[in-house]
């Protein structure tokens, strides 16, 4: 004689695709099967299958975040022309982003570039990169992001991240540090931010952040800030550069990019003042690493061409 649970479990489809007893008599078409404790009795298989799902419960997994990296590379860039494109130390400025991020190995975690020209594809493509194209009329890299992450085969993912595609030398600490903002739940959006001498403070070119005791940006600029009236005040700590990186979650990302323009985000060309003015909170992570120097100027490409030896030889 089974135990009573198994006979109740007999009731019932099992994972094992068995159709329960009642199913089968209730159907008009088919006939009962003989009773399931000599049914199973009869076939050892079917008792173990009967008894596993009896034992053993459905697992839920928990804590484990898909992630979505995209790189978005605007051909027609402003300030550096067709900036995806230019050289840095004999390939193209995208492609070395894409291989940094690459060899990085992120765990779970699916990276992409995102263009909106076919000859940026191209060079990625024959790289070994995965590419698609975007819509030419997007004005920030985040909306760029969103319609990536909008693509049916993209929707399974819950955290999209942001690489700015003109920072070569960005680190795996500010990436997972602005990943993990939004994997932890502290906060919707994230980013980094890392020591730096006060010396950029009055480069435009270079954006600085502060932040409250809790990790959140408090504002971003190109100015310097936080502005020390009184040399050797305590307590202000090193100016904080801020790191071309950006996670969001699903919802969040939607919303960011669903606001419209803030008068701040045009003032200062800072799309992280759209949300940031709207009260959606930016967690900023610290990495320890040196400061990523992105790439916006001509002046900034020999930089960095002079100091891509000396990147690759002390990585």
């Amino acid at each position: 004689m089974l135990p009573a649970a198994v006979r109740r479990q007999s009731a019932f489809r099992s994972r094992s695709g068995i159709r329960s007893q009642s199913a089968i008599r209730n159907h008009p078409h088919v006939a009962p099967s003989p009773d399931p404790a000599s049914f199973i009795a009869a076939t050892p298989l079917r008792a173990y299958i009967y008894w596993r799902d009896f034992c053993i419960a459905p697992r839920e997994i928990r804590g484990w975040m898909r992630t979505l990296a995209v790189i978005p590379a605007r051909l027609g860039a402003v300030r550096l022309h067709r900036k995806p494109l230019r050289l840095l130390a004999g390939a193209p400025l995208i492609v070395r982003v894409w291989q940094r991020v690459a060899e990085m190995n992120l765990p779970d975690t699916q990276l992409v570039v995102a263009t909106d020209d076919e000859s940026v594809a191209e060079v990625v493509r024959a790289e070994g990169a995965e590419c698609v194209i975007t819509s030419d009329r997007h004005t920030t890299g985040s909306e760029r992001v969103a319609e990536v992450a909008s693509m049916p085969q993209f929707a399974g993912f819950e955290t999209i991240v942001n690489i700015q595609g003109d920072e070569p030398f960005i680190g795996p600490a500010a990436i997972n540090g602005a990943s993990a903002m939004v994997t932890s739940g502290r906060f919707p959006l994230g980013t980094a931010a890392s020591p730096a001498s006060s010396d950029i403070g009055d480069n435009p070119n270079v954006v600085k952040v502060v932040i409250a005791d809790d990790g959140r940006a408090l504002y971003f600029s190109r100015a310097h800030i936080p502005f020390v009236r009184d040399p050797g005040t305590d307590g202000v700590g090193a100016m904080l550069q801020h790191i071309g990186v950006y996670a969001y979650s699903r919802e969040a990302l939607n919303r960011w990019v669903a606001l419209p323009a803030h008068p701040l985000e045009k003032a200062e060309r800072l799309e992280q003042l759209r949300p940031l003015a709207a009260g959606i909170p930016i967690g900023v992570a610290i990495a320890s690493e040196s400061p990523a120097s992105g790439i916006d100027t001509e002046d900034d490409l020999a930089r960095a061409n002079a100091r891509w030896q000396e990147f690759l030889a002390g990585r």
